[in-house]
């Protein structure tokens, strides 16, 4: 009972809240706070390159692998060439010139016509005034002439030295001969024009 009592707020605590709190809504508001001061502009972030972001990130990608012969000396393209002396522009090789392309299209040219040869007249008269078996007579006549020219063969002797005939053969053939040389041709040409005149005349 007496820890209720206690606990319990008197009539005097009472009313002297209730006088204090009236108190409180009579006083007027507190002036108002001076306005708040205008916010700073946030500072500006200048942008990163991004070469420093890329060296800052770490890379995923596998490493390459290193190549086998480490110990293989590696030409400098940048060193400048330096013939020997005894090299010339003829002993270096000079790249062969590209050939010419194929062409693709063909253009053929008509063949050169060429007129047939007119018959020979002449040609054509022989064939008319000579028939084969005329030539063939002529044929045999010149040969039977070329063959009396052939020597004769020597007739056996006893012995007792050439016969009257064989020196008179022997007189006679370079007379002979020499009369033919000079009359054998005339002979012909005009038995021949006989002959074809003959054969004109038949026709």
């Amino acid at each position: 009972m007496t820890d209720t009592t206690a606990q319990e707020p008197t009539m005097e605590e009472i009313l002297a809240s209730i006088r204090r709190i009236i108190s409180e809504d009579d006083t007027p508001a507190p002036e108002a706070a001076p306005a708040a001061a205008a916010p700073e502009p946030d500072p500006v972030v200048e942008p990163e390159p991004v070469t420093a972001f890329m060296e800052a990130t770490p890379s995923t990608s596998e490493p390459e692998p290193e190549p086998e012969h480490e110990d293989e000396e590696i030409l400098d393209l940048t060193d400048r060439y330096e013939a020997p002396a005894h090299e010339t522009i003829g002993d270096l090789d000079v790249a062969a010139p590209e050939p010419e392309p194929f062409p693709t299209s063909f253009h053929s040219e008509p063949a050169p016509v060429h007129p047939e040869p007119a018959p020979s007249t002449s040609s054509v008269d022989h064939e008319a005034l000579v028939s084969e078996t005329a030539s063939a007579s002529a044929a045999s006549a010149f040969a039977g002439l070329a063959a009396s020219f052939r020597p004769p063969e020597p007739t056996p002797t006893g012995g007792t030295g050439p016969t009257i005939d064989d020196l008179a053969r022997a007189l006679l053939r370079p007379m002979l001969k020499e009369w033919l040389d000079a009359n054998l041709p005339g002979i012909v040409e005009t038995a021949v024009r006989k002959e074809v005149e003959r054969i004109a005349r038949s026709a």
